[in-house]
């Protein structure tokens, strides 16, 4: 296995627990999404702030009080506090792909692959169980 090879599947498995189901979508909380990016969880806020046209709800979307509770006890590798003084936001794959269009450098370049990666497997398993539930 090659080294790149190698990164990307340790980002894969990241990635993937970090994934949560919350409105019927898969998402990742910003603070999590922050934590792959290797940057604080403000500045991905600061992209979504500065860039408003590029998340409409269907890419990225605020968590009630109660989802935020449902999220910390389903991920407890979470890195999102219930001390927060904003909002928790979630992001689509969607989404996440435009922010990937927003934060720059190698290690975002890696890591916008590994999210690729995982929500295309994610997507296969799921048409695959549907494919045996038939």
């Amino acid at each position: 296995m090659k080294k790149n090879d190698t990164a990307l599947a340790i980002n894969i498995q990241k990635v993937e627990e970090k994934i949560a189901v919350i409105r019927n979508l898969e998402v990742i909380a910003d603070a999590d999404v922050a934590s792959l990016y290797g940057v604080e969880t403000k500045r991905v806020n600061e992209a979504v702030r500065n860039n408003p046209e590029k998340f409409p709800a269907r890419y990225m979307f605020e968590l009630t009080t109660s989802e935020l509770q449902d999220l910390r006890s389903k991920i407890s590798s979470t890195n999102v506090s219930a001390m927060n003084r904003n909002p928790t936001k979630v992001f689509t794959d969607r989404g996440l792909y435009m922010l990937a269009t927003i934060l720059k450098g190698d290690k975002a370049r890696d890591v916008t692959f590994a999210i690729i990666e995982t929500f295309a497997k994610v997507r296969e398993l799921k048409r695959e169980l549907l494919e045996l539930h038939k």
